[in-house]
């Protein structure tokens, strides 16, 4: 049985992501068998918390029994990035009601790159394609998570270096971007705002003084932009 188009272009377009959520799913599930819950308590949080930085600090914070509250303030700073580049996608969404809902729900920055990143072909609906990205990426993760501690509750893992799947996947993924914007500027800005936050700011704080700094330039950028021309002569 054939794929349609759109299923065709969804998993071939999704192939990186399932590289880097099966493994990087699969190494969260194993640490988060560690604290003897059952296993499928991994399958719940990739369903409904599906916030792969945000599940490995809970890991973190469940281990040293952290209170709701400092859960709740950690997972919110830790994923502040999503309110910046969330925005800019939401007047792209051409689905509605719970279809909307649920991709909002479901961005991640991996899911967010695909969506922006991948030229369709005129006979593939926008909204269907965006709907299924964001599901068939959740899927990839909740099968690592759930392959992961179930596995994690069975046997003994080594998972020394497994984590250099995340910035693997998200190398891959600035170089689709490249190869769709053909702009070097953001990249650069980007990095300088990255490196220069680490050297000369905050270590600890690195993600979120980066993140504020890189909004104050687009929305600079976006100033010069708008801001009136001056009278023809």
């Amino acid at each position: 049985m054939s794929l349609s188009p759109l299923n065709a272009l969804v998993l071939r377009t999704s192939l990186p992501v399932m590289f880097g959520y099966l493994p990087l799913g699969a190494a969260f599930g194993v640490l988060f068998s560690e604290l003897d819950y059952h296993w499928l308590y991994a399958t719940a949080m990739g369903l409904f918390i599906y916030a792969g930085a945000g599940q490995f600090l809970a890991v973190g914070l469940l281990a040293n029994q952290a209170t709701l509250t400092e859960m709740a303030v950690a997972t919110l700073l830790i994923n502040s990035r999503h309110i910046f580049y969330g925005l800019s996608l939401i007047s792209r969404m051409p689905n509605r009601g719970w279809r909307r809902l649920y991709q909002i729900f479901g961005l991640t920055d991996e899911t967010y790159s695909l969506i922006t990143a991948t030229p369709l072909p005129a006979d593939i609906d926008r909204g269907q394609f965006q709907l299924r990205i964001t599901a068939v990426n959740q899927l990839y993760w909740v099968i690592g998570c759930t392959l992961g501690a179930w596995l994690g509750s069975q046997l003994e893992f080594n998972t020394a270096g497994i984590a250099f799947v995340l910035p693997a996947l998200f190398m891959v993924l600035t170089i689709e971007q490249y190869k769709h914007l053909r702009d070097m500027r953001p990249f650069i800005a980007a990095l300088l705002i990255g490196f220069g936050t680490l050297l000369l700011i905050s270590r600890e704080q690195m993600l979120l003084i980066a993140i504020l700094l890189s909004l104050s330039v687009l929305m600079m950028q976006y100033a010069a932009h708008r801001s009136p021309r001056g009278p023809e002569a």
